[in-house]
């Protein structure tokens, strides 16, 4: 797995295509040639970059599911919904498809934020939105989530 680092704001043309920032792009230097899946976040009004290795690991572990439950086949048929493949072009764009466009209501103004192993893409009023919210105490979230985390001895988690 590769960790992705970063925020990086960009513009979208009225075709959908976003010039892929270059730190984020030689981050993925690797994954190029393989090309990418682009997908609606389950939880937010973004989209999800997955490296083609990355979104490969995903579908063996959603491969293991029992498709005769009815949760698990549901659950599939959500997640895949709007499921694209896309490659960056040799100017560097990435071409956003129209109805994914539409899903996380970007407009003109984008950032690509790295989510360790993917990037979502969001338009940027609602990703400052996203992290600025005071409908959520991120100290509190902190806590919760990794507050009994400590892999190590040395007492840092």
């Amino acid at each position: 797995m590769n960790t992705i680092v970063g925020t990086y704001e960009c513009k979208v043309d009225a075709k959908g295509r976003a010039l892929m920032p270059s730190p984020l792009k030689k981050q993925l230097a690797s994954s190029l040639q393989e090309g990418f899946v682009l997908k609606r976040s389950v939880f937010q009004p973004c989209l999800e970059l997955y490296p083609m290795q990355e979104w490969n690991g995903m579908m063996q572990k959603i491969n293991k599911l029992n498709r005769f439950v009815k949760k698990n086949n549901d659950f599939i048929r959500r997640f895949t919904a709007g499921v694209k493949v896309v490659e960056i072009d040799a100017l560097g764009r990435l071409l956003i498809p129209k109805d994914l466009v539409g899903f996380a209501s970007i407009s003109k103004d984008v950032v690509f934020s790295s989510a360790v192993n993917i990037v979502e893409i969001w338009d940027k009023d609602l990703y400052e939105k996203s992290i600025n919210g005071e409908d959520v105490d991120f100290a509190d979230l902190a806590e919760d989530v990794m507050g009994n985390v400590n892999d190590d001895d040395n007492g840092i988690s």
